[in-house]
C-alpha cells in the first residue's frame, strides 16, 4: 500500500483546504473509501467523513482518527506536488495523516474476515481552527460505543524510522487572550496631555512574561506569549487604543484558571495607574492531550514487536495543542508521534513553515504502526 498511500499524499498536498472549507478533500476521501468493499460510510458534518469495517467476529469498536485540513499559508516549495492553491498549504502533515488512514482502511478491509470487531475511521475537519471539527464529531455520535481511540502525528522534529508514544501528558491545552488599552490619544509632541495606550502596552508586555516566572511554580510547564501588538496609525499621533493578543499552553487544570485571572490582574493594575481602560478576554481551546498510561504503554510494545524496541523515542510533551483530546473524554486514547524529518534531505522546516515537508517514507511506517496497532486493540486483553 505504500506507493498508493504516498500518491494519495500528493493528491491532498496539491488540493489543500483550510479549516471548516474541506469540500473537495472530503469528497475524495469518500469517493476513495466507497471503492474499498466492506466499509459502511457516513458524513457526520459536510466536511468530515466515517467509515466502518465490520469484522466476522464479535470485539471491540476501536476508533482511527486522522485530521483532514489544511492551513492558509503560501508554500515556497519547489517540488512537483506543491499546492495549487494561493494562501492555502498543508504545513502540519494532515494530507499524510489522511493518506494514512486511508491506508489502513484499505488493508484491513481486505482482512475482515479475519477480524473481530470493528474498527471505525474517522477523518475528521479542521483541527486548525478553534473550535475544531472532533467536538461536533463526538456530539454527532463518533465514539458512541468506542472502547479505544488511537490517532498519530507526523512529527518533523523526529527522524524518520523512528516513534514516540508518551505515557500521560503529550500536548497542552492551547489558549488565547485578546486585550484592548484604551487611553486617550493626542499630538505625539505634547504627551503629557494623553494617556499612551503604547508606552502602557509595551509595560504590560514585559510584565506578562513574570506572570510565568515569579507567580508559578517553576517545575510546572506554562507558556505565555503575546504574538500582536497593534497600535497607531501616523508617526506624530499618539493612539486612541492599543490591542494585544496572544496565548496561553499549559496542562494542569488549575493553572488553565490561575494564570489568566493573574494575567488580567496584572494588565487592569499597570493600566489603571496611568489612567487608561482594559477591555481583556480570554478563549478556552482544546483540552490538553493525555495518553491513556496504560493504553500507552500496549502501543509501545506494538512499536517494539513491529519495528525493534530502538523505534520507540522517549519524547518530552510539547506544548502545542491538538483537539484530539476531545476523542480522549469519551474513551481510553493514545496520540502518537511518527518521525518525519530529515537532515540529509533539508526536510528540517518546522511545522506551519511554507516550507514544511515530510519524509515520505513515514508514510509506511506510520501505516504499519496503525495497522499493527489495530489489530493488536481488537484483539482485546
Amino acid at each position: 500500500m505504500a506507493p498508493q498511500v504516498v500518491r494519495w499524499r500528493r493528491h491532498l498536498h496539491q488540493h489543500p483546504e483550510v479549516a471548516f472549507h474541506e469540500v473537495d478533500t472530503s469528497r475524495f476521501i469518500a469517493d476513495t473509501l466507497a471503492q474499498v468493499p466492506g466499509l459502511v460510510i457516513s458524513r457526520p458534518t459536510p466536511t468530515s467523513v466515517v467509515a466502518e469495517l465490520r469484522g466476522a467476529r464479535p470485539g471491540p469498536t476501536i476508533a482511527v482518527r486522522a485530521d483532514i485540513d489544511a492551513l492558509p499559508i503560501h508554500e515556497e516549495n519547489t517540488h512537483a506536488y506543491r499546492s495549487t492553491r494561493d494562501g492555502a498549504m498543508h504545513a502540519c502533515g494532515h494530507d499524510g495523516h489522511t493518506a494514512i488512514v486511508l491506508g489502513l482502511a484499505t488493508v484491513l478491509a481486505q482482512h475482515a474476515a479475519q477480524l473481530p470487531g470493528t474498527v471505525r475511521f474517522i477523518f475528521q475537519h479542521a483541527e486548525e481552527l478553534s473550535p475544531g471539527g472532533a467536538e461536533s464529531l463526538v456530539q454527532s455520535g463518533v465514539m458512541d460505543g468506542v472502547h479505544q481511540v488511537i490517532g498519530l502525528h507526523l512529527w518533523a522534529p523526529m527522524p524518520v524510522g523512528r516513534i514516540g508514544i508518551l505515557a500521560g501528558p503529550a500536548m497542552a491545552a492551547p489558549d488565547n487572550f485578546h486585550c484592548t488599552i484604551t487611553g486617550k490619544g493626542g499630538h505625539a509632541a505634547i504627551p503629557h496631555e494623553c494617556v499612551d495606550p503604547i508606552a502602557i502596552g509595551a509595560q504590560v508586555v514585559t510584565a506578562l512574561q513574570q506572570v510565568v516566572t515569579r507567580t508559578v511554580d517553576p517545575l510546572d510547564p506554562v507558556v505565555l506569549s503575546v504574538t500582536q501588538f497593534i497600535a497607531g496609525s501616523a508617526f506624530n499621533v499618539i493612539p486612541n487604543s492599543a490591542y494585544l493578543a496572544g496565548t496561553v499552553r499549559t496542562f494542569e487544570p488549575t493553572l488553565r484558571v490561575s494564570v489568566p485571572a493573574t494575567m488580567e490582574r496584572v494588565i487592569r493594575g499597570i493600566a489603571e495607574a496611568f489612567g487608561a481602560t482594559v477591555a481583556f478576554h480570554y478563549e478556552r481551546g482544546y483540552r490538553p492531550v493525555v495518553n491513556d498510561r496504560a493504553l500507552a504503554e500496549r502501543l509501545q510494545q506494538v512499536v517494539a514487536r513491529t519495528f525493534g524496541a530502538d523505534t520507540l523515542v522517549d519524547l518530552r510533551p510539547t506544548m502545542g495543542g491538538e483537539d484530539f483530546s476531545a476523542y480522549q473524554q469519551r474513551a481510553p486514547g493514545v496520540f502518537a508521534f511518527v518521525g518525519a524529518g530529515n537532515a540529509e534531505a533539508g526536510i528540517v522546516h518546522p511545522h506551519h513553515h511554507p516550507r514544511f515537508d515530510v519524509d515520505e517514507r513515514a508514510l509506511e511506517v506510520g501505516l504499519r504502526y496503525l495497522t499493527a496497532a489495530t489489530i493488536d486493540l481488537l484483539a482485546g486483553a
